[in-house]
């Protein structure tokens, strides 16, 4: 059973997805906790009046958290190297978010409107359970895109994955303002801050992060 866990997922895997599932909810959820009485910009542009408004969208908004658990998946399964270097990259990219969340705090006005088919009934469900702050950078776009660009690192899976995973990232950073959760400038936000933290990954070697953990782990196995 153990063996077969570890072809899916290897043992060096664990720890750097735990750390990037605890600094994803400090970031997103419990920054809420201190930024919820500031003041929060609405950074919507003419671009945003073009974008229409597509309910359906909300599908692909939610499957992306399946996209992300394959694409995560997939990178920590290349080899320890490229799995400490990526997901250092994306502790990296949320610290930029926090950074924003604190310093540029933003918010969005949503479309008001009464269901009329299950599309519009799971968005306004949506709407009901995530208030529209921590916008910029959008962190749906932020891991679509890591994932993407992670892949491109990697040697084992075949181009059509690369391929797939690029069509799911630019489907759910559509679906991020088609159904007005977030505006156009989240969109390259997020992109941008994954690039800067791929470059300063790389150039910092801060994959010795999860490097320092492995020994200390070890140390007291």
């Amino acid at each position: 059973m153990k063996k077969k866990i570890e072809h899916y997922l290897p043992n060096y895997a664990y720890v750097p997805l735990i750390i990037i599932f605890l600094m994803n909810q400090i970031t997103y959820s419990g920054s809420k906790l201190i930024t919820n009485h500031f003041y929060h910009y609405n950074i919507s542009t003419f671009i945003d009046n073009w974008i229409p408004f597509l309910p359906i969208f909300i599908i692909v908004y939610l499957f992306a958290f399946i996209i992300w658990l394959i694409g995560y998946i997939v990178i920590a399964r290349e080899s320890k190297e490229v799995c400490y270097q990526i997901f250092s990259a994306e502790l990296i990219a949320k610290f930029f978010c926090l950074f924003f969340f604190f310093v540029f705090p933003t918010t969005i006005k949503r479309p008001e409107f009464v269901a009329s088919n299950i599309w519009e009934s799971i968005l306004l469900f949506v709407y009901w359970i995530d208030a529209p702050v921590n916008l910029f950078p959008s962190i749906h776009c932020l891991e679509s895109w890591l994932c993407f660009r992670g892949s491109t690192y990697l040697k084992k899976p075949s181009f059509g994955y690369k391929i797939f995973i690029f069509i799911w990232a630019i489907l759910i950073c559509s679906s991020t303002v088609l159904i007005k959760q977030h505006v156009f400038i989240d969109i390259v936000g997020g992109i941008l801050i994954v690039e800067i933290s791929l470059f300063l990954a790389k150039y910092f070697h801060t994959d010795v992060f999860f490097k320092k953990i492995e020994k200390i782990i070890q140390h007291f196995k």
